[in-house]
């Protein structure tokens, strides 16, 4: 995999005098301000390796390879932990996760992200063949009572692992009599069906008559024969007419999502009181840093009632804002919020999007990276050439993450360009976990961090958005917790913790994101290399500021509706709609639209629930972090070197309560959580006054 010298480097390389703040691009900088491309002569010539530099995986025949010898080794070590083990039985079980996960998560990602159909399909079958040994396993009594009897008579190993191995069997109804443990197998095979649907139903457009539409905003849509296809909520849409009709066609009540939502909701309950739980919420949230359902209640209910009159100033900006450009509608309402948060951002940085972006291309922000990841944690991002085989597109950068003293700690892949038939979503994918081998070495992880940016042709490198910086320090922020973690087992290494653990370092690397003394060091312009103004460093970090109180207020709104779902007995019939009103009016500022049901494209409610709040969680304990360590000097290194040996480290090898408490040096409760976050808010409450100002203005 070569990299072209593009053609905005031969145009300006000519250039004698640009300016006393010019520095020269780094090695890394130049490498991810050109795409990538393959160069098949080239490549020829060279040694040949598979995916992810796997040789089985040179082609797809090399996943039913991988997938016999992780059943093969399944079977051996089945065998081991249930006759007499020699070693402790946490070992026997983190290598049945490490052997199986090597293969499930690998292919996982192959299937979502390749973009050759026999790849994919090959994957797929392997997830579903892996998938098929986990739920025997699950189900293995020999292999519970083992663990169970080694965890009683001392012999387990780290007792920690042990009873977290306990709990997963325990999910599954495994310490159950038959006809119960029958019943759990079934229910989750339910959950699991009838939630695909559901998700995949929240995201179908919706397809309506012309004569639904009013005529006047009818050519906002896309139309079908004598159908308008309504495929979102047009939330940027500068037209208020549009904005609700598009709001109450899309988020119209619809039978079959009801139903879909109705028998997860009581699938997940009955599953819950079977194994011993009041409620599936409570069966959700034992391990994490919250432990109950009854503190997540009182987290939100805290952080609501501070929330109340900060999120009302918001509001009353936006109608503000909302008058001066139709004097006519004087009521605020919830199709108007996104649109008039975006519009407040513009004013605020009084400037287009393409006047900030060129100080942000992704040369720039990859050596911003570097740059943290070297003041903070004393490791260095290396861009490595990769084989031809080793990736599944051409245009996908690897990266040797390096320590000073400790040597490579592993490999980041960044997937960062949208191609047809890629998924349109910023996230990260562990390939394989970290883990302490018998010979006294680390199992390296390796992660992938995938975007969707557009550009990095020779024309130019891709430009980043203030939305797009953040999304790639958040994906890089997941990287990172995997690299400098040092768990001794797999199954608890890196992000392999609870959710609201796992978002940490993620949310925690927004704030740096946010922060002017950082940005500095690295916003240069692509072309002339001198660093941004900083008036415009100013008011990008400002921008993110604004209404973080409504924005947060709304975020409350979907945490409490998601436990309002899942902390008590589902009713029967199909009462999520009223179940909707009755939260909406309790814990968000505007009301509730007739004839909507917006909890029916709420996909989360599968993916996340009962733990939707963990952002909240997560974003309180970055806030408490940055606060406590980073904000007086964001690049101090023994900051850095205290968030990695007191939390990063460790994984979810420790309990998270214990962990937290130790680096925060504060008690973890519902009562600090929420006064993290509305201190938060008031620190920033000046950028709120800054575009009262603007607007008076205008």
């Amino acid at each position: 995999m070569k990299l072209l010298k593009p053609l905005w480097i031969l145009r300006n390389g000519r250039r004698k005098k640009l300016g006393c703040s010019v520095t020269t691009w780094s090695p890394l900088a130049t490498a991810f301000n050109t795409r990538p491309n393959s160069r098949p002569i080239f490549d020829s010539l060279k040694e040949r390796t598979g995916l992810f530099n796997k040789p089985e995986l040179t082609t797809f025949e090399g996943f039913y390879t991988l997938k016999d010898q992780a059943i093969e080794a399944t079977d051996r070590l089945i065998e081991e932990a249930t006759n007499s083990p020699t070693r402790p039985m946490v070992e026997i079980f983190d290598e049945l996760s490490d052997t199986l996960c090597k293969v499930a998560d690998l292919a996982e990602f192959v299937r979502i992200a390749h973009p050759q159909p026999h790849f994919a399909r090959a994957a797929e079958e392997a997830c579903i063949s892996i998938s098929g040994v986990v739920e025997k396993l699950n189900t293995h009594k020999g292999l519970y009572e083992a663990l169970k009897k080694s965890v009683e008579n001392g012999t387990s190993g780290d007792k920690h692992l042990a009873e977290l191995f306990l709990f997963d069997f325990e999910q599954s109804g495994i310490h159950l009599e038959e006809n119960k443990r029958k019943s759990v197998v079934a229910l989750n095979d339910v959950i699991l069906q009838t939630g695909q649907r559901f998700m995949a139903g929240a995201a179908k457009p919706r397809r309506v008559s012309r004569s639904a539409v009013p005529q006047n905003v009818r050519h906002f849509f896309s139309t079908e024969g004598d159908n308008i296809i309504v495929s979102g909520v047009y939330a940027e849409c500068g037209e208020a007419a549009a904005r609700e009709a598009a709001y109450r066609l899309y988020l119209a009540p619809d039978g079959t999502q009801d139903r879909l939502l109705d028998a997860v909701l009581q699938a997940r309950h009955h599953m819950a009181t079977l194994c011993g739980f009041r409620t599936y919420a409570d069966r959700a949230i034992k391990a994490s840093t919250m432990e109950t359902a009854a503190n997540v209640r009182q987290f939100l209910d805290l952080l609501s009632d501070g929330l109340h009159d900060r999120a009302r100033m918001d509001f009353d900006v936006m109608l503000k804002m909302k008058k001066q450009e139709t004097p006519y509608l004087d009521q605020l309402n919830c199709w108007d919020t996104p649109y008039y948060t975006h519009k407040a951002k513009n004013l605020l940085l009084d400037q287009a999007n393409s006047d900030f972006s060129p100080y942000f291309s992704l040369g720039a922000c990859m050596e911003g990276l570097d740059m943290l990841c070297q003041e903070l944690y004393g490791i260095s991002l290396k861009s490595e050439e990769m084989l031809p085989g080793e990736s599944w597109s051409p245009d996908v950068y690897k990266l040797a993450v390096v320590h000073e003293s400790e040597g490579l700690l592993g490999h980041i892949y960044c997937d960062l360009y949208e191609r047809p038939g890629k998924p349109h979503q910023d996230c990260h994918f562990t390939i394989q976990g970290g883990k302490l081998l018998p010979d006294g070495s680390y199992q390296n992880p390796i992660v992938v961090i995938m975007l969707s940016l557009s550009g990095g042709h020779r024309s130019g490198p891709a430009l980043l958005s203030a939305g797009a910086l953040d999304n790639l320090f958040h994906e890089a922020g997941h990287a990172l917790h995997s690299m400098l973690g040092r768990a001794p087992h797999q199954h608890v290494a890196g992000t392999r913790c609870p959710t609201d653990l796992a978002e940490l370092l993620s949310v925690l690397m927004e704030c740096f994101a946010a922060d002017p003394q950082v940005l500095r060091r690295f916003a240069r312009h692509f072309q002339t290399r001198q660093a941004a103004p900083e008036r415009t460093l100013q008011r990008l970090c400002a921008s993110k500021r604004l209404f973080a109180a409504s924005e947060m207020q709304l975020q409350v709104f979907y945490s409490a509706l998601d436990q309002q779902y899942h902390d008590r007995p589902a009713a029967p019939g199909g009462r999520t709609t009223d179940d909707l009103k009755e939260v909406q009016k309790q814990y968000y500022g505007l009301p509730y639209v007739e004839n909507t049901a917006w909890q029916h494209r709420f996909s989360h409610l599968v993916g996340y629930g009962a733990k939707y709040y963990s952002y909240l969680i997560s974003r309180a304990l970055a806030s408490s972090a940055w606060n406590t360590h980073f904000a007086a000097d964001p690049l101090a290194r023994r900051a850095g070197r205290r968030l990695r040996d007191r939390v990063l480290r460790h994984g979810g090898a420790v309990p998270p309560q214990v962990l937290l408490k130790d680096y925060l040096e504060m008690e973890i409760t519902p009562q600090t959580l929420a006064s993290a976050l509305i201190d938060e808010l008031d620190c920033h409450k000046d950028h709120l006054d800054t575009v009262l100002k603007i607007l008076d203005r205008k």
